[in-house]
């Protein structure tokens, strides 16, 4: 499972949730299932204009495999201890467990970073243990 939690959407977030959108649903075909292995959490402290912001970045981006979520509270859920300074949080499970915490802080998660987490997100998938 991957989980992205945010608190802003960024063109480089859009890169990297669409190219995890294709990664997701490759996973899925070759699994014959339709299950989901990825989500992202939008963290607010206003839902009902982040919801209106969530639907406008699936629309544009064309999302299709990707649950896109709202928690209403920039902290976060408390038992993630999500950085307070970070705007975008990728983290990998298995088995209830995180395996990958990667925190990007505001204007962090560029061309490189997003490479970075596509190669483990990848690797977290591939080698079943989402």
């Amino acid at each position: 499972m991957v989980n992205i939690q945010t608190r802003k959407t960024t063109d480089e977030l859009a890169s990297l949730v669409k190219k995890l959108d294709r990664m997701v649903d490759n996973a899925g075909e070759k699994k014959g299932a339709a299950t989901k292995h990825a989500f992202l959490v939008y963290l607010t402290n206003n839902p009902d204009v982040a919801e209106k912001e969530l639907e406008a970045f699936a629309e544009k981006h064309k999302i299709k495999n990707i649950p896109l979520t709202i928690f209403d509270g920039v902290a976060g859920p408390r038992n993630y201890n999500i950085a307070k300074d970070a705007e975008v949080t990728v983290m990998m499970w298995k088995k209830q467990e995180v395996k990958v915490n990667q925190a990007f802080a505001s204007d962090k998660l560029d061309k490189e970073a997003v490479r970075k987490v596509l190669r483990d997100a990848k690797g977290h998938l591939k080698n079943g243990r989402a």
